[in-house]
C-alpha cells in the first residue's frame, strides 16, 4: 500500500514510528531503512530540491511541521519530476488542524519514488497553500541520492528579489554550502540562538577561511573583497546551533546581470554539490508533445544554453525505450557554444506506417570536466492535436501540464508577447528588439528606425507591448531612444518604422484597440511623472497624469499637441497587471481613466478611480467623473481598465488587485446602484453619448 499523504496514513497507523516501518518495509534493503533515523535539516520558506539521480531507484521522504503561528491552513504538496518534467509521483501533507497560536504540531513525513531508468536532474517540487513565503511550516527531506542542491524559492513578493535561508533546528549543528561569487560580497546572518559567539567559514578541502563575529543581538555580517581566486569554488558556513536566517550575495541576492541572478543554488552537504549553476537550462524544451498525419515529416526545434561563462561543447545523442527506435534523428551531434550564449537543435522525424505514439529522448551531455548530462523528452502521435478542436472547459491547469503537454499545442507564431492584429486582420508581436509582423507567410522583424526629427537610425526598443492602429491601418507603438520616450509609426505594414519624440519623462501607455475603438490618426498617449513617494507605503505614488494628442500632418509627419493636465494626484500606472487600456476615443471624445492616492489617515475604501472626457473639437476637459473605489487603497496595482463599446457606452474595470471581480453598472445621467448576492455596491458601464 502507497500513502498518497498523511491524512490518509492516519487511517492505517496509531503512530508515526509505525508508519516508518512501514514506509521502510516498501524501499530497497539500504536505502531507506538505514537512513530513516538520521536527522532531517529543517526548513522555512519553499522551493524544493534537484537531484542529479543514477540508474536505479529514487525515493525522497518530506517531513513538515505546522507552526500554528497563524489560523491559515497549510497544506504541503510535493511533486518529484522526471528531467522532462513529467510529474513521477506526488504526495499530499494535510494542514494538522491545530488552532492559531497553538505552537509547533508534530511531525508529518511522506515518501516519493521513482525508477529511474535515464539518468539525469530529477526535481522536488514544494509549495504550501495559504503560505507562499514558507513562514508558518517548516519541511525537510531526506534521500538516497548522495547528489542534490536546495533551490530556496518563494511567491512573489513586492520588493527586491531575495530568497533567504531558513534554517529551524534549534539545538543541532548544520552547515550551508555554497559557492561565493568572485565579486564584492556580504554574509548577513539574524535570528542567532542565544550563546552562539562565531560562525567559522571553511573553503572546499576544510580550511578555515574566518570567522564572523556574532553581536549580542545574534547577528552577524562580514563584506568579503572581490577576489577572482574563489571562482567556481565552495566555501561553508558552520552553526553549531542551526538556527538562523542568512542572505548571501550571489547565492540568496543579486545584482542585475551577474553570472547566476536569481539561482539560489546551496547544499547543507558539500559532497552532494553537482554542476547545475553553469548547466542550467543546458537543454530547452524539457519535453514536446506533436501530432502528424501518416509518413508526414517534421522537425522539433530544441534550444542548447551555456549558462557559464566560458565556451562549452555538447553532445547530442538520440535514446530511445528498448528496441523501439522509429525514424528520428539529430542532423547536429555535437554544437560549440560561446559563453553565456544559446543555439538552436532540431530532431527530425518521421511518421511511421503502423503505430499511433513513439516516443524518443534527445540527451545533452557536456564536454568538459563536469560531464553533466540531461535530456528531454519527444511524443509523436498519429492524427491533430486537440488543441486543433474546440476543448472541454472548464481546462484543469495543474503542474507541469502546460498547453503543450495536455493539448498537443505547438504554435508556429512567435510568443515573444500577446499578438495584436490591423484593419486587415494581420498579426503582429512586439519582441524585446523589435516588431514581428507576418508578411508573405513568414514572421519577419523590424528592428531599425528612423528618427523623423534627425533622421539618425535608432534600434527599436518597445516601451510597453502595446500596439495599435489607425483608421488608415498604420501601425504604432512606443518605444525608447536613450532616455527620451518615441511614438513609432508604420505605414507599410511593420515594413519601415519613424520615430517621432514624446515630451516629458515617466511611464507612457497609449490608447490600442480594446473593444469599439477605432483611432483618428496617431493613438493619444498618457504620460505618468512620478512626483512624491512614501517609503512606508511604497505602492503608494503620485503621479501627474497628462493626455498628450499626436497629429499627423500632410506630410506624414508628427506633432505632440499641448499637454492636458489630467490629474495631479494620479497613482501610477501598473502595466504589468493586465496591461490595461487607459484610454478609449471615438470621433472627437477622448476618455481617460486612472486613479489617485489618498490620504492614509483618511481610511478611503479603496483606490478612487475617475473617468474624464476631453473633447477635440471644443479643445476641452471635461469634469472628472466618480466611478468607485478599488481596494485595497493607496496600490498602485489597481489601475483601471476602460473600453467602449458598440452603443457608445463606457466601461471601466477597477478593484480587481487580489480581491474577487464584482460585476458592476451604472449610468452617467441616471445613478443606479446595482448589488451583487453578497451585497457588494458595483459599477461597470456610463453612456458616453
Amino acid at each position: 500500500m502507497r500513502f498518497r499523504n498523511v491524512t490518509q496514513r492516519k487511517k492505517y497507523t496509531t503512530t508515526i514510528s509505525f508508519g516508518l516501518l512501514l514506509l521502510a518495509a516498501m524501499v530497497s534493503p539500504a536505502g531507506y531503512a538505514a537512513e530513516k533515523d538520521a536527522m532531517t535539516l529543517r526548513l522555512g520558506g519553499c522551493g524544493g530540491v534537484y537531484f542529479y539521480a543514477s540508474v536505479g531507484e529514487l525515493w525522497v521522504e518530506v517531513e513538515k511541521q505546522d507552526l500554528n503561528i497563524r489560523g491559515n491552513k497549510t497544506h504541503l504538496r510535493a511533486l518529484l519530476f522526471a528531467p522532462d518534467r513529467s510529474v513521477v509521483d506526488e504526495a499530499w501533507i494535510g494542514d494538522d488542524g491545530r488552532a492559531a497560536r497553538s505552537g509547533p504540531g508534530p511531525v508529518q513525513r511522506a515518501l516519493l519514488r521513482t525508477t529511474v531508468e535515464r539518468p539525469g536532474v530529477y526535481g522536488l517540487n514544494i509549495t504550501v497553500t495559504e503560505d507562499r513565503y514558507g513562514e508558518n511550516v517548516s519541511w525537510g527531506f531526506k534521500s538516497n541520492c548522495p547528489r542534490f542542491l536546495i533551490e530556496t524559492s518563494r511567491g512573489h513578493k513586492d520588493a527586491r528579489h531575495e530568497e533567504p535561508i531558513v534554517l529551524r533546528n534549534t539545538g543541532r549543528q548544520g552547515d550551508v554550502g555554497f559557492m561565493p561569487p568572485a565579486r564584492a560580497f556580504s554574509i548577513d546572518v539574524s535570528g542567532l540562538a542565544k550563546g552562539v559567539d562565531g560562525l567559522p567559514v571553511y573553503d572546499a578541502d576544510g580550511k578555515k577561511m574566518m570567522t564572523l563575529a556574532v553581536s549580542a543581538e545574534g547577528k552577524a555580517r562580514h563584506d568579503f573583497d572581490a577576489d577572482k581566486s574563489r571562482r567556481a569554488k565552495l566555501w561553508r558556513l558552520h552553526l553549531n546551533d542551526a538556527q538562523a536566517v542568512i542572505n548571501i550575495d550571489g547565492v540568496t541576492r543579486w545584482q542585475r546581470g551577474e553570472a547566476w541572478e536569481d539561482i539560489s543554488l546551496w547544499t547543507p552537504d558539500l559532497s552532494s554539490w553537482f554542476a547545475f549553476h553553469q548547466n542550467r537550462w543546458l537543454l530547452t524544451p524539457y519535453s514536446r508533445k506533436v501530432y502528424a498525419d501518416a509518413a508526414s515529416a517534421g522537425r522539433v526545434n530544441f534550444a542548447l544554453h551555456n549558462n557559464s561563462p566560458a565556451p562549452k561543447r555538447v553532445k547530442l545523442s538520440l535514446e530511445f525505450d528498448g528496441d523501439a527506435a522509429w525514424p528520428a534523428e539529430l542532423p547536429n551531434t555535437e554544437v560549440e557554444l560561446k559563453a553565456n550564449s544559446s543555439a538552436q537543435v532540431p530532431l527530425e522525424y518521421r511518421v511511421p506506417s503502423k503505430g499511433d505514439e513513439w516516443k524518443c529522448y534527445v540527451r545533452a551531455t557536456a564536454l568538459d570536466e563536469t560531464g553533466f548530462s540531461t535530456w528531454s523528452s519527444v511524443t509523436l502521435r498519429r492524427g491533430v492535436a486537440p488543441a486543433m478542436s474546440p476543448l472541454k472547459v472548464p481546462v484543469k491547469l495543474e503542474p507541469y501540464r502546460h498547453e503543450n503537454e495536455q493539448f498537443g499545442y505547438l504554435p508556429e507564431y512567435p510568443l515573444d508577447n500577446q499578438v495584436y492584429f490591423d484593419m486587415k486582420n494581420r498579426p503582429f508581436v512586439v519582441s524585446g528588439d523589435g516588431v514581428l509582423a507576418l508578411r508573405g507567410g513568414a514572421w519577419v522583424k523590424t528592428a531599425k528606425a528612423h528618427r523623423g526629427d534627425t533622421d539618425r537610425v535608432i534600434p527599436i526598443l518597445p516601451l510597453g507591448t502595446k500596439i495599435a492602429f489607425d483608421r488608415d491601418n498604420d501601425v504604432y507603438l512606443l518605444g525608447r531612444d536613450g532616455s527620451s520616450t518615441v511614438l513609432l509609426c508604420s505605414a507599410d505594414q511593420g515594413a519601415t518604422f519613424t520615430a517621432w519624440p514624446v515630451p516629458g519623462s515617466g511611464n507612457f501607455d497609449i490608447e490600442q484597440f480594446s473593444g469599439h475603438n477605432i483611432i483618428n490618426g496617431p493613438p493619444p498617449v498618457a504620460r505618468f511623472h512620478q512626483t512624491a513617494s512614501n517609503p512606508k507605503l511604497i505602492w503608494r505614488r503620485i503621479n501627474d497624469l497628462d493626455l498628450i494628442l499626436p497629429a499627423k500632418k500632410p506630410d506624414g509627419s508628427i506633432v505632440m499637441g499641448e499637454a492636458q493636465a489630467i490629474s495631479k494626484k494620479c497613482i501610477g500606472l501598473s502595466a504589468h497587471s493586465g496591461i490595461p487600456s487607459t484610454i478609449v476615443s471615438r470621433e472627437d471624445k477622448v476618455h481617460i481613466t486612472w486613479g489617485e492616492a489618498t490620504l492614509p489617515e483618511a481610511k478611503a475604501p479603496g483606490v478612487p478611480t475617475f473617468v474624464a472626457t476631453y473633447n477635440r473639437s471644443a479643445g476641452q476637459l471635461g469634469s472628472p467623473a466618480l466611478v468607485g473605489y478599488g481596494p485595497p487603497a493607496n496600490d498602485v496595482h489597481n489601475s483601471p481598465c476602460i473600453t467602449i463599446d458598440s452603443k457608445g457606452y463606457l466601461h471601466v474595470l477597477i478593484g480587481t488587485h487580489g480581491r474577487a471581480f464584482k460585476s458592476q453598472i451604472q449610468s452617467r445621467f441616471y445613478p443606479l446602484h446595482v448589488r451583487d448576492t453578497t451585497g457588494n455596491v458595483c459599477w461597470l458601464s456610463q453612456k458616453s453619448y
